[in-house]
């Protein structure tokens, strides 16, 4: 499980350095603090690590793995789902409206993050999910119409996640600009904006790629839970 390049491990790499005082466990396996989100890592495919990882999730629980490759599945642990993603990287970020007004999003704004991320579902999005780096948004009559923001931080990279619009408030390019005030930022720290899309989802990529995004790799996704005898699950890990 040696990577080629820093973000075949995005989560392994976010959370074993400058984002490693958010995450349980160490050494073997990492996983994010569950308030602030699902993701977890193994350091390797040996039985030690599987053994880790699948120490740190509970009966209750799950964790998502995001890996170049699926590793073999820890033990008592199953699939509950997975799938590939496109994994998309920028050099450069070209502004489609650089005038859009948006505004940075605070604590206060908390609870109506959860509930626009809880509505449109852009990914996993925990209470405390938006603490993970810098949100904005766009509110339209006090309302939040759409948000933006960081999530994942392997050194020199940081992902752009939560990208979402209200249904009332599509249409209008508001995921677009902010996708690209929020990469444009990274860049301009002297890091690389990344983010993760499902490939059936064209639109969103089309609009990433007119952002400057581009296809750097397909990432497999995979959500792993404890065996139950009560609900049968799929037992194979997904290969992109």
């Amino acid at each position: 499980m040696s990577p080629d390049h820093p973000l075949d491990r995005p989560v392994w790499g976010a959370l074993t350095s400058r984002q490693a005082h958010l995450a349980r466990g160490a050494g073997r396996a990492v996983r994010l603090h569950p308030a602030f989100g699902p993701f977890a890592a193994a350091a390797d495919a040996s039985p030690e690590s599987l053994a880790a990882l699948a120490a740190l999730v509970a009966e209750d629980d799950s964790v998502a793995l995001i890996e170049a490759c699926a590793q073999p599945l820890p033990p008592g642990l199953v699939v509950e789902r997975g799938g590939a993603l496109n994994q998309m990287i920028a050099a450069e970020i070209s502004l489609k409206d650089p005038r859009r007004a948006f505004t940075a999003l605070t604590e206060d704004d908390a609870a109506e993050m959860f509930a626009l991320a809880s509505l449109t579902e852009p990914g996993p999005f925990a209470a405390r999910t938006h603490q993970l780096g810098d949100f904005i948004g766009v509110k339209v009559d006090g309302r939040l119409a759409a948000m933006a923001g960081e999530r994942m931080k392997p050194t020199g990279f940081i992902e752009v996640s939560a990208v979402c619009t209200h249904p009332d408030f599509r249409g209008r390019g508001y995921a677009a600009a902010l996708t690209g005030v929020v990469a444009a930022r990274i860049l301009a720290r002297g890091e690389t904006p990344f983010l993760h899309v499902y490939p059936h989802n064209t639109a969103a990529i089309a609009v990433y790629e007119a952002l400057g995004f581009c296809l750097r790799r397909e990432m497999t996704l995979s959500v792993l839970a404890r065996d139950s005898d009560d609900e049968p699950r799929a037992k194979i890990a997904l290969c992109g």
